[in-house]
């Protein structure tokens, strides 16, 4: 037997409000096997069935959980980016209070019915401190109940994924039958942790943007009205720029803003950039990049308004990537030697380092 290869366990994975798939796309390349997923968005599923070949539902959640739980295949891990924007400073704050706010429960209601081995969540920053921490508390509480674990940390994409992007996000791990877990005990819980920050050695311009001319719609023109303010203003051909709708605004540490779905809904929020053939936004394409899309990632034939709004509603690929990493090295240290038993796949794969 070749010594530098190991036996790992191919654990499995249901992603619910999959979105265009980053989440998925970040546990494939861990290592898991997807078995489904589910998203009601009707343009992400063309860009996710685009990508992917596994079972779909493209159902409400709530129909999924009272007519089509029985066709939920049982898997070792449960991923839900459910909607965040009851939870965001850009929304009405009602959390609870607003019926986006309850995907969160029918998210559990899945979980507690499939006994996964794991969860992860992934939502904005600000939940943690919305309604003065009550919401949060209340997550925390009803997520112990169902006998899970509780891990939860904010990443920001610069700092854990070596993606130019600003992005801070809170992401919660729980493990089965660990709500009461503490430190030494051996439990999955015990043995995760999340990744610690690496260096940022990508950049936009490098990286991230075409190094040719892009189709022409992308390009501002004297037509626009303050054409002149960015012409004279946006000097710089490493720094992406924003127009705050009466002035410009430079991003002087280099990396891009955070990508926003309402990069869809027209005008001009879409970060800016100076190439060598003049002033554009940034391509579907390039902010495909700065969530961690490879190029092979397929974009489909839809209109841009869409792809931009996807890219905003996705997450990073390497920052998923790496949890899940970790997820598998914790469900690795308590299941691996129960293999033979274990309803997983074993497949071989290269030995770390």
């Amino acid at each position: 037997m070749n010594h530098n290869m190991v036996k790992k366990a191919k654990y499995t994975v249901g992603s619910l409000f999959a979105g265009i798939g980053g989440i998925c796309r970040g546990f494939e390349q861990a290592g898991f096997q997807l078995l489904w997923a589910n998203e009601f968005d009707k343009n992400a599923k063309i860009t996710y069935e685009s990508n992917f070949s596994h079972k779909f539902f493209p159902d409400d959640v709530h129909d999924l959980v009272n007519q089509k739980m029985s066709f939920l295949d049982k898997t070792d891990v449960i991923t839900s980016g459910f909607p965040c924007q009851a939870f965001s400073i850009a929304g009405y704050r009602k959390g609870f209070e607003d019926s986006r706010g309850n995907l969160f429960f029918e998210t559990m209601k899945i979980i507690t019915s499939l006994k996964p081995k794991a969860f992860l969540l992934e939502n904005v920053k600000n939940l943690i401190a919305h309604d003065n921490g009550r919401t949060f508390r209340v997550m925390e509480e009803t997520i112990k109940d169902t006998g899970y674990s509780f891990i939860p940390k904010v990443l920001n994409t610069m700092e854990y994924g070596n993606i130019p992007q600003t992005r801070e996000r809170i992401y919660i791990v729980g493990f089965q039958d660990e709500s009461a877990w503490v430190r030494g005990d051996g439990s999955c819980s015990d043995n995760f942790s999340f990744p610690q920050k690496s260096e940022l050695t990508k950049t936009v311009r490098r990286d991230i943007l075409e190094q040719k001319k892009v189709d022409r719609k992308y390009y501002y023109t004297e037509k626009c009205g303050f054409y002149k303010v960015l012409n004279e203003q946006m000097k710089s051909k490493n720094t992406v720029y924003q127009w705050r709708r009466v002035y410009l605004r430079e991003n002087k540490s280099g990396v891009c803003p955070t990508l926003t779905a309402n990069m869809g809904t027209g005008g001009h929020n879409v970060p800016l950039v100076r190439d060598n053939y003049g002033i554009r936004k940034l391509t579907p394409r390039e902010c495909a990049r700065l969530q961690g899309f490879d190029d092979d990632f397929r974009l489909p034939d839809i209109a841009s308004a869409h792809l931009y709004k996807q890219m905003g509603n996705s997450v990073s690929v390497p920052v998923i990537r790496r949890i899940a990493e970790k997820i598998r090295i914790a469900l690795d240290m308590k299941y691996q030697n129960a293999a033979g038993s274990y309803r997983v796949q074993n497949v071989l794969e290269p030995a770390a380092g």
